[in-house]
C-alpha cells in the first residue's frame, strides 16, 4: 500500500474577504474531486484572505501512480485560473 500526499500552497489574486476566499476554494476543491478520485481539503492558512493551503491525499499499490496523479492534480488546479500555486509539497510513503 502506497500514500500520497501533497500540500499545495495557493494565493487568491484581488480577494478582500473570508467570504470569497471561501467560495473559491470551495469551488477549487469541488471541481478537484469531480475530476479525479482523491481526497481534497483546505488544510491550512483559515484566516489568511489572500493566501490558502490545500492538502490532497490518495492512496494506491503503485507509488510512481500515485505520484503522477497528485502532479497532475497541481497542474489541475493551476490551469483553473482560480488561484496561483506558490509551493507544492508532496510525500509518498509505502507500508507493508
Amino acid at each position: 500500500m502506497v500514500v500520497g500526499i501533497t500540500r499545495v500552497q495557493v494565493v487568491l489574486p484581488g480577494n478582500d474577504s473570508l467570504k470569497g476566499k471561501r467560495s473559491i476554494l470551495r469551488r477549487t476543491l469541488e471541481r478537484v474531486r469531480a475530476r479525479f478520485h482523491v481526497s481534497v481539503a483546505e488544510v491550512g492558512d483559515h484566516e489568511k484572505l489572500t493566501r490558502g493551503l490545500i492538502g490532497i491525499a490518495t492512496i494506491g499499490v503503485d507509488g510512481r501512480k500515485i505520484e503522477a496523479v497528485l502532479a497532475r492534480v497541481v497542474d489541475f488546479i493551476e490551469g483553473t485560473g482560480l488561484v496561483q500555486v506558490l509551493a507544492v509539497e508532496t510525500e509518498i510513503t509505502g507500508y507493508n
